[in-house]
Parts: C-alpha cells; sequence; structure tokens
C-alpha cells in the first residue's frame, strides 16, 4: 500500500523537492500498470494518483505508461507539473523505492550519439593514429556524432550480454567471428527532447529549454575489437549498437540552473548557429563517478566538455532535420585532464586493458550543484555483462 512521504528527508539528499526527477514504475500489486512517478529521496510519489486527488488538470498527461504525453505536452505544461508537484510532497500516494520496479521512461524515438569531449577525442586520437595529430581537422568547428540504435536503449539494471563480431587485430591475418574480448564502458550524459521540431526547422541555441525535457546518465557500451575493424570509413555500428543503458530517472533540466558553467574558451571562431558567445552559460557542472564492482575507477567531470547539449541540439538539426518527442541524444564520453577523470578503460588503460568480464557490474552516478549548497541527483546507471549467446 501507498506510505506518507517522510516530512524531513536525510540532509544532503540529492532528490529532494529541489530535482524530483521523473520515472515510470510498477508496484507487487499492479505488476501490469505501469505509470508516472516521482522520485523524493528513497520514495516515489504516484504522480497520477496524487493528481487525481488533488483534482490536477494533468491527471491526464501523469496517467500513462511511459513520459512522452508529458514531454511533448512543452515547457509551460512541464513547469507547471513541477510546481503542483512540490505541493503534493507532503501528503500521501508514496511507495518505498526498494519496493517498486522502475521501467524505461520514455518510448525512445531516435538516438544519437555525440563526440563532444576534447580530452577524450585527444586520448584516443593518440591510441588509434599515433605520430598524427589527435583531433581531426573538423572536431573544432563542428560536433562530431552518429545515429545510434534507439531500438536498443535499456533501462538501468538491465544485463548487458557480451556482444559478438567480426574482429581482426593488426596482426591477423583473417578477421575472425567471436565474442568481443574488448568490452568498454563510456561514461555520458544524455539529453531527453520533449517540444517536438518539424522537418526544416532548425533549432537555434536560444530555443534549447523549449525542446529539451530532461537530462540522465547513459552508458553507451562499446566493443573495441568490433569497433576497430569496423568504423573506417563509417563510423561506429555493431561495435556499439547492441546496448546502450540509460537512467531510470530524468531529472528535469530547470533543476540545473543553479549548475550551469561556461563553457570552454574556444580555439577557433564558431559559424553563427553554434556561436554560444552571447548565449546563457552552456555548460552543467555535472560530477560523475563511475564504479566497476563497487571500486571507484573514475570522477569524470561534464563540465569539461568542449561541446554543449545546445550546440548539439542546434547542429543535429541544422540540416532540416526533425526532431520528435523521445529522442535522445547523448554527449559521448565525458572525460577530463587528469589521470582519474577518464571516462572509458579504453583511455584508463591506453588501450591494453584490462576490459570487462562477465559477471562485472558497472555503476555511474552524479550530482550537480543545486540553490542555496543542495544537491541535485542523476539517477544511477547499472550493468552487469553476462556471457555471450550461442547463435
Amino acid at each position: 500500500m501507498p506510505q506518507h512521504s517522510p516530512r524531513e528527508l536525510p540532509e544532503g539528499d540529492p532528490f529532494g523537492a529541489h530535482t524530483l526527477p521523473y520515472g515510470v514504475f510498477t508496484t507487487p500489486d499492479a505488476p501490469d500498470r505501469p505509470r508516472i512517478g516521482v522520485r523524493y529521496g528513497a520514495y516515489v510519489l504516484d504522480a497520477a494518483a496524487a493528481a487525481a486527488a488533488h483534482g490536477s488538470a494533468h491527471a491526464d498527461l501523469l496517467d500513462r505508461p511511459t513520459l512522452n504525453a508529458l514531454m511533448a505536452a512543452g515547457r509551460p505544461t512541464w513547469q507547471a507539473v513541477r510546481a503542483e508537484i512540490r505541493g503534493w510532497l507532503d501528503g500521501p500516494h508514496f511507495h518505498p523505492l526498494e519496493e517498486v520496479t522502475l521501467h524505461l521512461p520514455f518510448e525512445v524515438a531516435d538516438y544519437v550519439d555525440f563526440y563532444a569531449s576534447e580530452h577524450h577525442a585527444s586520448n584516443v586520437g593518440r591510441i588509434f593514429r599515433p605520430g598524427a595529430e589527435p583531433l581531426t581537422p573538423n572536431w573544432k568547428h563542428l560536433p562530431i556524432g552518429y545515429h545510434g540504435r534507439a531500438g536498443t536503449v535499456v533501462v538501468s539494471g538491465t544485463d548487458v550480454v557480451r556482444p559478438q563480431g567480426q574482429r581482426k587485430a593488426p596482426t591477423d591475418d583473417a578477421p575472425s567471428f567471436g565474442p568481443s574480448l574488448r568490452l568498454d564502458i563510456e561514461a555520458e550524459v544524455g539529453f531527453v527532447v520533449g517540444t517536438p521540431a518539424p522537418t526544416n526547422t532548425p533549432v537555434p541555441l536560444a530555443d534549447f529549454r523549449e525542446h529539451v525535457f530532461g537530462v540522465c546518465l547513459v552508458n553507451d557500451w562499446s566493443a573495441r575489437d568490433i569497433q576497430a575493424w569496423e568504423y573506417v570509413p563509417l563510423g561506429p555500428f555493431l561495435g556499439k549498437s547492441f546496448a546502450t543503458s540509460v537512467s531510470a530517472w530524468i531529472t528535469p533540466l530547470d533543476a540545473f540552473d543553479a549548475a550551469r558553467t561556461p563553457a570552454p574558451e574556444r580555439t577557433y571562431p564558431l559559424l553563427p548557429y553554434l556561436d554560444d558567445s552571447a548565449a546563457e552559460p552552456g555548460g552543467i557542472d555535472l560530477r560523475i563517478e563511475v564504479t566497476i564492482n563497487g571500486e571507484t575507477i573514475s570522477r569524470p567531470p561534464f563540465s569539461a566538455m568542449y561541446w554543449t547539449a545546445a550546440q548539439q541540439l542546434a547542429h543535429m538539426t541544422v540540416n532540416g532535420a526533425s526532431l520528435r518527442t523521445g529522442d535522445l541524444y547523448a554527449s559521448g564520453t565525458v572525460s577530463g585532464p587528469e589521470p582519474d577523470q577518464l571516462g572509458c578503460l579504453l583511455e584508463l588503460t591506453q588501450g591494453k586493458g584490462p576490459w570487462l568480464a562477465d559477471g562485472d557490474v558497472v555503476t555511474l552516478t552524479a550530482w550537480a550543484p543545486g540553490p542555496d549548497g543542495t544537491r541535485v541527483g542523476l539517477g544511477e546507471v547499472t550493468g552487469r555483462i553476462v556471457p555471450a549467446r550461442d547463435h
């Protein structure tokens, strides 16, 4: 049965009234009825039940099995619903987080992955192209990205099956087929589109807030041996498309107002559609932590990213590509300048391994500075590697 919310959360809880991320959950008594929930500390508010009890005009948007209808409603509605939810936090309709099952919170329309960290791109360039310039000539002029596979985006907690495919080491005479031997992680930050945009309607930097509903952590699992053999000349394909894990919680973009930070200084002048010199600070001060089997291996800082989420959105629509509710785009691997700030094993081990083993559990967590000294939390992303399946 639903329980009353604690009137006071533990001091410093990153999921207080300043955060309020959205998710989708079921309960043991209604396993076939997924509905929208809002995380508050260690509890989940049944948003549909609370909205109905308070006679909210938004009750129908909250009584859905995914967030898509709410996301499509637009920013004025997002703000109104968020304000209403704050008024429901001292009432009933709460479930302990440990007693619910969390689901993929939105139906993913399209998935785009970027390559926005200068530190990551430079490190990878040195590994893959020793003796050459680490960054390609276009890297500081546009946000590089690729279209991924929306159908294999999975919610945190889903096991990741070791992928199989072709791989060929430089010393091999011919390619072979089998399970990936160089399975890796990529610690990333994802942005979820709410308000759509029709074809041939580029989204300018100033309209970023009108279209992006929220933020989540992403682990873009990568089979480096499959990737290395296939990626020339068209880029990632099977080495990436087997699984991408996202958080069960989408933190509203407005929750990060106190964490906005200027992007790093640009090396080259930017074309007008990417020039954010007169825009609001485009970076977000997110502190990410990566653990494998409970041991911290890295703390990548999202504030170090060269390209911002607003620039990425502007670039991926400038050619006339449409936006759909549920589009997900990810930052690319987040890495900083220090050895303990690298967001993947490829960088952490200089391409030598060790790589992920069967049974390894990888968890990403993150927080950002909030108002009045609070912390804004992002839901964790966890995945366990399980052995490849026989074909």
